[in-house]
């Protein structure tokens, strides 16, 4: 029976380390709410993450709803403030990139939704994304 070098086993380790560190999917926040996007047919993968900001819309623990960015939950009357201040982070050239990923819950009513958009056109992000599941039929 064939025995192990030792002098392999950092070499396997490292090799399974890296394996993982390739497949995992790393998060930067934390969802604090239950999101149950809706279903879409012609769904395509968001290409620059760099200047991308993700923000929730759904309820809260009460069912009220709410809305997320970053790992704060804030009002809604403060969405364009803190875009503005996020879009204001970059540079010039990143900043022309600057994309809001709108992940609501799809029990959500249109209204605030809409109301979302408004404040991110007042804070100057035109390039809104939204998130869905790929519907299978």
């Amino acid at each position: 029976m064939p025995s192990l070098n030792m002098t392999s086993m950092p070499d396997l380790i490292f090799t399974v380390l890296f394996f993982f560190m390739i497949v995992t999917h790393m998060r930067r926040e934390t969802p604090l709410m239950d999101i149950k996007t809706p279903d879409g047919k012609e769904l395509t993968k968001a290409s620059n993450r760099r200047t991308m900001v993700n923000l929730y819309i759904g309820t809260d623990k009460e069912g009220k709803p709410a809305i997320q960015i970053g790992d704060k939950i804030i009002p809604k009357e403060k969405v364009g403030n803190v875009i503005t201040s996020m879009r204001n982070g970059y540079n010039d050239d990143d900043a022309a990139l600057f994309t809001v990923n709108i992940k609501a819950d799809k029990s959500t009513p249109m209204g605030i939704v809409t109301d979302v958009k408004q404040s991110l056109r007042k804070a100057g992000a035109t390039n809104i994304r939204y998130n869905g599941i790929e519907y299978k039929e």
